[in-house]
């Protein structure tokens, strides 16, 4: 039977243990890195996600070398087109936009495609009156493609601004690690902010940061608690109980149950 350590209480569980805890350490908790499709396979009511926006890919906007081959690792390695997938789907009867980030595709980079589907599923929220919940892991922005990765920024920023003018709710799960230009965009910019126990929250790293200011960090800074405790995260929820708290949140928002609409 195969065991894996824990990294924080070290204590050794079965694989399928951890798979049983969804991802999470069955003693101390810590929570796994998840990819989207096992997100899925436990947030959504069963066959109600349907994707949409999924044939785009990224191209080599400013010809750099090698590019082409590292997407075509990281779409092996994922089993994704890009570092989001995003569809509607529903969470206990409840219709919703679902967008979720994968850290396995080049470390949840945010390219151009990345841009557009995040933008496109703020738009369809907005046109269709969804509510979006976004699962956000990144590094920060995909620099192989310059400038047009930094351009997501703002296109996912003004997006974000569409649907609060809508007056559409707009939910966001931070999840190990948030970092870098997705932080400093659409993650950052949800009406209500919710993070996974343990998530790394920030723009830069904090050894970048240390060596910038040349002063030590506090203990945990940037972690999901940490930043609960000054304002930055609404609440914490822990892997099992998020199906019900999203549920929760769209009702509080005055999102009534509803079955998916079909995509045409």
């Amino acid at each position: 039977m195969s065991v894996e350590p824990c990294p924080i209480c070290k204590a050794q569980y079965s694989l399928e243990a951890i798979e049983d805890a969804l991802k999470t350490c069955p003693g101390c908790g810590h929570h796994y890195r998840m990819e989207p499709l096992e997100r899925i396979a436990c947030l959504t009511d069963p066959g109600t996600f349907n994707e949409f926006s999924g044939n785009l890919r990224s191209r080599n906007p400013i010809d750099l070398l090698g590019y082409e081959e590292k997407l075509s690792e990281a779409e092996a390695k994922s089993q994704m087109k890009d570092a989001v997938i995003t569809g509607t789907c529903s969470i206990e009867g409840r219709a919703l936009i679902l967008g979720l980030m994968s850290f396995a595709f080049m470390g949840g980079s945010m390219g151009s495609v990345v841009g557009e589907k995040v933008s496109r599923a703020l738009f369809k929220a907005a046109e269709e009156r969804l509510p979006l919940v976004i699962f956000a892991t990144s590094g920060g922005a995909r620099m192989q493609e310059g400038i047009f990765s930094l351009l997501q920024m703002a296109k996912t920023s003004s997006a974000v601004a569409e649907l609060d003018k809508a007056g559409v709710p707009f939910f966001v799960v931070l999840c190990d690690p948030t970092t870098g230009g997705v932080t400093a965009s659409f993650a950052m910019l949800a009406d209500i902010t919710l993070a996974e126990p343990g998530a790394l929250i920030g723009f830069a790293g904090p050894r970048v940061i240390e060596g910038t200011i040349g002063a030590s960090l506090p203990e945990g800074f940037q972690r999901a608690e940490f930043q609960q405790e000054r304002g930055f995260v609404d609440l914490i929820v822990p892997r099992q109980d998020q199906r019900r708290v999203l549920a929760h949140l769209l009702d509080l928002h005055n999102c009534l149950p509803g079955q998916v609409r079909e995509e045409a």
